[in-house]
């Protein structure tokens, strides 16, 4: 008999896809989204959600709304959350009250209508800085930046004003919660976590790098960076780079994450633990942008450096993904140059409001921008 699934968010750009990976392997797939205007302009069923996809639309903070989603589920994918870490750090009533408190919801109804298991997306913010080594080999990971160093540099600097070197960040790196958002993926991670194990379910969490593919929000501000570029870029405008662009991010395709779900659910080396999910190769953001303008025929599109920070933004966070590997079989499998070619058929496609500078005013305007 096959398994019922609720993703909560499942409408947004994560759930679709792993909504198309679930329906392929027989399950049954319901989603509770609320449908939001930052993220559905039109506040009607997305066109990529999948026909046989069970679509509520309702807020996880709403307990009829929740419990009726609940009813003959047999496990839950919880992505349900604000998502922006630029965003978090003014609407902080907004974000505490989706990521915080609509997980305690989602569980305070999981306490009397148990199910299988529960896996909630997380998110590297948690990480704060990554960890890193010095120029001597020692391992540094409790790294705290205030922007840029006197001599105009960004990286973090050791005792001797060294520059510090990124590297791989383990699961066990101690967090260290910069901004409103991380600090309600924690929460979430922790609730699932804790609940699961104590009501007789089972839990696990995973700590999603820059998530990437067709289908994300274009006119969202506060998306990924590769869809803020996207948008930009589609409009003919540079893209917009915080600090010096050489800050590095791991870019992980949307199908390796809805992967990564899909395995999580079954796998019972998911049981209880936190995993990093991501691709294995780091970029500088200078560097992606210029790939990414060269991929949508605007190769002339040099990046715009602003040399200034965001509050809330680290400088490096590479994954390791060797206990993903190794307890869930996970592996990334799409290629950077593909998936940036495939966006960019995508984007061609769509219409794209380009909000950047809007965005950046309002974050400037609150003191957010140095």
């Amino acid at each position: 008999m096959s398994k019922t699934v609720l993703i909560t968010g499942g409408a947004g750009f994560i759930g679709r896809h792993l909504a198309h990976a679930l329906l392929a392997e027989g399950k049954k797939v319901r989603v509770l989204d609320s449908l939001i205007e930052q993220v559905h302009p039109t506040r009607e069923r997305p066109g990529e959600l999948d026909g046989e996809v069970e679509l509520i639309v309702g807020d996880v903070r709403d307990e009829g709304a929740v419990l009726r989603a609940l009813s003959g589920v047999d496990q839950v994918v919880h992505l349900a959350a604000e998502v922006g870490v630029g965003q978090s750090m003014y609407a902080v009533d907004r974000y505490t009250s989706v990521n915080d408190y609509g997980t305690a919801v989602l569980f305070q109804q999981l306490i009397d209508n148990p199910v299988e298991r529960v896996v909630v997306a997380s998110s590297m913010s948690v990480y704060g800085e990554g960890l890193y080594r010095t120029q001597d080999g020692a391992l540094v990971e409790d790294v705290d930046r205030t922007g840029r160093n006197p001599d105009g540099s960004w990286d973090p600097l050791d005792d001797q004003g060294r520059p510090l070197l990124p590297a791989p960040t383990p699961e066990t790196k101690a967090n260290a919660l910069k901004s409103v958002y991380a600090i309600g993926k924690f929460v979430q991670e922790r609730l699932t976590l804790t609940l699961t194990r104590q009501y007789g379910m089972q839990g696990a969490a995973l700590r999603l790098w820059n998530v990437y593919g067709p289908g994300q929000a274009l006119s969202n501000p506060y998306t990924g960076v590769l869809a803020i570029f996207a948008s930009r870029i589609a409009n003919g405008q540079a893209p917009m780079i915080f600090e010096d662009g050489r800050q590095r991010r791991d870019f992980v395709h949307v199908r390796d994450v809805a992967g990564a779900f899909a395995l999580a659910l079954e796998h019972p080396g998911a049981v209880g633990e936190v995993f990093n999910i991501a691709s294995g190769e780091d970029r500088t953001i200078e560097a992606v942008a210029r790939l990414q303008a060269q991929s949508m025929g605007q190769a002339d599109l040099t990046p715009e450096i602003t040399g200034k920070s965001r509050a809330g933004d680290i400088r490096h966070c590479i994954p390791d993904l060797t206990k993903a590997q190794a307890r869930l079989g996970y592996a990334a499998r799409e290629d950077f140059a593909q998936g940036l070619a495939e966006l960019a058929e995508w984007v061609a496609r769509q219409e794209s409001e380009d909000r950047v500078v809007e965005a950046r005013k309002e974050l400037e305007m609150r003191g957010l921008v140095a």
